[in-house]
């Protein structure tokens, strides 16, 4: 576990340095499924549940950032059809391990944070969709399951207080576009796992055409925490429009890369400090800091940002899922968007038009011009394809492969430039002029 500052309080890595963190008599030492008993036992309504996950301000941790509480009320209560609970636990973004991690050392936590929600909202039934190739996340979610059915956690009457709630685990085939969650969802009734047109929308046409809340593995493992401590506490952990901690997944060019739980609002140079600074003394070039499917941003814009939804939003980039990946000085911006743009052509789902045809004209230009046989007219050719495939498409996927291309185009344009002028990369020619902050 990282050297946190005395003063941090960790939420869904609570307890994880234990070596035996992920069995049921350590999460049960820290603390476990006290939330449960509270919910279940002392009388919590479905909507006491809601209120104080409401006033928590906490938001999806999977990449969208929607308020957590208020998606659980839009799941309609006055239908007697089965209702669902999914966890996406596909976690597929390149640069993103923080669900692993959660599901490796604190199974327990999203557990209990599933029975719970799923009394929020009414479910009988949950799913957790873990992506095929965690095969130990895998098992130590199984394994938390069977001991919570073993010790009267899950299943029917839980707790005797007439309450049903079954679990189940279902591993994907390791598709990223699995995790957009209608494509997730298609997923677990056994179809290719393409994205549905919304709406419906899953809170009226979910699982089996029933009802169903999806939620991240993080999202999920924070209810514990909420419902022991009151909305209220966790909402003062981080920002007054970004409650609570967060776990970033940082790496790249970095001493310490890892997972970092950091209250929300933590500025960017103190989560870089946390993560050891830059690698072999270089300085900050770019970053991003939530993921490739959000916009680049140059390294001296970044360290003036803080890590929340309002400060990264301000510095034209988004917070994604969390996924922050640094790159120093010898970075070829080019080369670092050309690997990006290749990954989305391979995963595009061939769906909408756009997307589909879209991703493999950006990935074959940046290739050009990073092989040397690029052409000036190629940087305003792939503001316009991206111009096309923004918004025109069945999910986010298509904004999310434009976003890279754009935002390195907009910050690093000379770097291209010099790539088609020169036929070869700046770096190691000259330094970008302007784009290199002091960090670390």
């Amino acid at each position: 576990m990282p050297e946190y500052p005395k003063d941090y309080t960790l939420v869904t890595l609570d307890g994880t340095d234990r070596p035996d963190c992920h069995t049921l008599q350590a999460y049960l030492d820290n603390g476990g499924y006290r939330a449960v008993k509270k919910v279940l036992q002392e009388g919590m309504t479905r909507d006491d549940v809601i209120g104080e996950v409401k006033q928590s301000g906490l938001r999806g941790r999977g990449g969208a950032g929607f308020p957590t509480g208020l998606k659980w009320s839009f799941m309609p209560v006055d239908t007697p059809q089965p209702k669902y609970l999914a966890c996406n636990a596909d976690e597929a973004e390149p640069g993103t391990f923080k669900d692993r991690d959660i599901m490796r050392y604190n199974p327990h936590m999203l557990v209990e944070g599933m029975v719970i929600g799923g009394f929020a909202v009414d479910a009988t039934v949950g799913y957790v969709y873990i992506r095929g190739e965690f095969w130990e996340p895998y098992v130590r979610v199984q394994q938390a399951i069977d001991e919570a059915y073993e010790a009267g956690y899950l299943g029917q009457n839980i707790l005797g207080s007439g309450v049903d709630f079954d679990l189940y685990v279902h591993r994907g085939g390791g598709a990223y576009i699995a995790g957009e969650e209608t494509a997730m969802l298609e997923s677990i009734e056994g179809k290719k796992a393409m994205p549905r047109f919304k709406p419906p929308f899953p809170a009226n046409y979910g699982i089996f055409g029933r009802p169903t809340t999806v939620n991240n593995v993080e999202t999920l493992a924070s209810v514990p925490a909420i419902i022991n401590n009151g909305g209220e506490w966790f909402q003062n952990l981080g920002t007054p429009d970004s409650g609570g901690t967060k776990i970033f997944a940082v790496s790249g060019h970095v001493n310490r890369p890892g997972n970092y739980e950091v209250p929300m609002g933590t500025p960017f140079s103190e989560l870089l400090e946390l993560a050891g600074g830059m690698r072999d003394g270089n300085r900050l070039k770019a970053v991003i800091p939530g993921g490739p499917s959000v916009p680049i941003v140059p390294g001296d814009v970044m360290m003036d940002a803080n890590m929340d939804y309002e400060s990264l939003s301000k510095a034209g980039t988004m917070l994604g899922a969390g996924s922050v990946i640094v790159m120093d000085e010898t970075t070829c911006i080019v080369r670092a968007v050309e690997r990006v743009a290749k990954f989305f052509f391979h995963e595009s789902c061939g769906q909408c038009t756009p997307c589909r045809e879209g991703a493999g004209w950006l990935y074959r230009i940046v290739h050009r011009i990073e092989q040397g046989q690029g052409r000036q007219e190629d940087l305003d050719t792939l503001l316009n394809i991206g111009s096309r495939i923004e918004g025109r498409t069945i999910c986010a996927f298509g904004d999310a492969e434009v976003a890279p291309v754009v935002s390195s185009i907009q910050h690093f344009r000379d770097e291209y430039e010099y790539h088609i002028e020169h036929k070869h990369c700046m770096v190691g020619a000259s330094a970008p002029a302007g784009k290199i902050a002091e960090a670390g």
